[in-house]
């Protein structure tokens, strides 16, 4: 059987940057076995596969796999598929803005896309919030495992944390954007500091007020490092809220993730707070199909 894929470039509007992605669209008889080893095939840090949706006044129902793993929520998979179906959409005659459901492991994302030319605009709402798991290990065993000063971990009032929305994340501040783009992973040291988990390096723009760098690391899954990884970006809120003196109303941050590895990206965050309580976050940016085939399995 041949089934239809597209792969498209996540969190950039320009081709071959970003985070790659493959959506595969043709799903009928495939189970999780099956998916998990097309996911393999691909060897990218997602594949997504679209389903019909439970609740029929939803768009479709998403499974996100890793190389390794299935995962309840990953945001680059849902960004990409929204702009593809969008752009479906939009072929079909619908050429505004379109807003639909996501169907996911965490609960329906309310997705809204501006489809353009083989590319699009999304943003997506977090069905739940990001919650506390702890605080992270000694900044001191994080940077010899990073390869870095023990000075280089932490600025302002940020420590080491965890934050959890759907996938967990271990949140290392780092000093400066150069000292972050030194770091250097070493997956031995960091799993001897206890059970595997995503590890999210970030650290302050100097130049722009909330706009950070990041990095991510996830070896136990199957991706030694990440050029977006969205579902890091929703959680980050919680580190926001942990760390930073953030007001009523809403707040936009810009985070760029994926220049050490020739992937440039930009993740675009709203928060909205009340009454001193984070109640929304939205997560956005651009896609841009890069190719499109049929796999015969």
């Amino acid at each position: 059987m041949a089934r239809r894929f597209v792969t498209l470039d996540v969190f950039t509007d320009t081709m071959l940057a970003g985070n790659p992605l493959a959506v595969v669209l043709d799903c009928d008889g495939l189970d999780g076995a099956a998916m998990q080893a097309i996911a393999g095939e691909f060897n990218l840090s997602e594949t997504v596969f679209v389903l019909p949706p439970d609740n029929p006044r939803h768009r479709a129902r998403l499974r996100i796999f890793t190389p390794r793993a299935e995962l309840p929520f990953a945001g680059h998979p849902t960004l990409g598929a929204a702009v593809l179906l969008a752009l479906q959409d939009s072929h079909a005659g619908l050429t505004d803005a379109v807003a639909f459901g996501l169907e996911e492991g965490i609960g329906t994302l309310p997705c809204v896309v501006e489809p353009g030319d083989g590319r699009g605009q999304a943003r997506f709402r977090m069905p739940v919030l990001p919650e506390f798991a702890g605080d992270g290990p000694a900044p001191e065993a994080l940077a010899a495992s990073l390869g870095l000063a023990p000075g280089a971990i932490g600025f302002g009032r940020h420590v080491p944390s965890r934050h959890s929305l759907g996938p967990c994340f271990l949140f290392v501040p780092v000093a400066s954007p150069e000292i972050l783009a030194n770091a250097v992973l070493d997956p031995a040291a960091f799993a001897r500091l206890g059970a595997p988990v995503a590890l999210y390096l970030y650290s302050p723009d100097p130049d722009g007020v909330r706009h950070f760098h990041a990095r991510m690391f996830a070896p136990h899954l199957g991706v030694p490092e990440d050029p977006a990884t969205g579902s890091a970006a929703a959680a980050f809120a919680g580190v926001m809220m942990q760390f930073e003196p953030l007001g009523e109303g809403t707040h936009d941050l810009v985070l760029n993730q994926g220049a050490a590895m020739g992937r440039p990206s930009e993740i675009r965050v709203q928060l909205g707070i009340e009454a001193g309580v984070l109640r929304a976050i939205e997560v956005g940016g651009a896609a841009i199909i890069v190719s499109e085939g049929h796999l015969h399995v």
